[in-house]
């Protein structure tokens, strides 16, 4: 597991390439992106549930499906906002 500091450096990067860590979709609820220091994961709620993501093999992956998060955030944007985004370039964690 990485050091608190390493996982807050790393998710932070992240944090800021996607810019708004909350997303308001109207009438449809919040998306909302964030760390969660104990676990060293990014979380993120939505309408659809709440997902975990930990860094594996360079990689933010969801801790059940194994779905990268720019992926998820993607597929989750466009069912709960019905917007299309590109977040391909965010950074990779560097722990």
């Amino acid at each position: 597991m990485p050091s608190e500091t390493d996982f807050i450096a790393s998710a932070d990067a992240t944090l800021a390439a996607i810019g708004n860590l909350e997303i308001d979709c109207d009438d449809r609820g919040k998306l909302i992106v964030n760390r969660h220091v104990p676990n060293r994961e990014i979380w993120v709620a939505a309408r659809a549930g709440g997902f975990h993501f930990r860094a594996a093999d360079g990689i933010w992956r969801d801790t059940r499906s194994g779905e990268e998060l720019a992926a998820s955030l993607t597929r989750l944007l466009r069912a709960q906002a019905g917007i299309e985004i590109d977040l391909s370039g965010l950074p990779s964690p560097g722990i």
